[in-house]
């Protein structure tokens, strides 16, 4: 399992695993293009290399998928593969994914943010929580 929503009253909550901390980063990233698009309809045809850096983990989270959010809304791309590596508190992503097209893809919920409220990264499960605001 990449990923699971969780109960919360206004915006999408999800808890992302993985076998580390970096697949756990990559499923966060699946997640937040899967409740926008169905991802299993995004096609990998374009390839981009993305690099953030943070302070802290959660903070490395934040800046990680706020850049995809960027992405979407500036050049009206989405995801659907991604491969994360950190060097320290920098994180480099080899994404792969197409235009957003409108007769192909339906659209889910308009993620406005990622917000700081309950984002958590946890080392030894390994796993990370985010609330995407709607």
């Amino acid at each position: 399992m990449r990923y699971e929503l969780l109960e919360h009253t206004a915006d999408v909550l999800i808890k992302a695993y993985g076998r580390d901390l970096e697949e756990c980063f990559a499923n966060a990233a699946y997640a937040l293009f899967d409740q926008m698009v169905d991802v299993s309809e995004v096609r990998p045809e374009v390839e981009m290399d993305l690099e953030v850096e943070g302070h802290d983990l959660e903070s490395l989270l934040y800046n990680f998928l706020s850049e995809f959010l960027y992405l979407r809304d500036a050049r009206q791309l989405v995801f659907s593969e991604f491969q994360v590596r950190f060097d320290g508190l920098r994180l480099r992503c080899r994404c792969k994914g197409e235009r957003f097209d409108h007769s192909r893809h339906r659209p889910g919920h308009e993620v406005k943010a990622i917000t700081y409220h309950m984002l958590s990264v946890h080392p030894e499960e390994p796993s990370v929580t985010v609330i995407f605001d709607i």
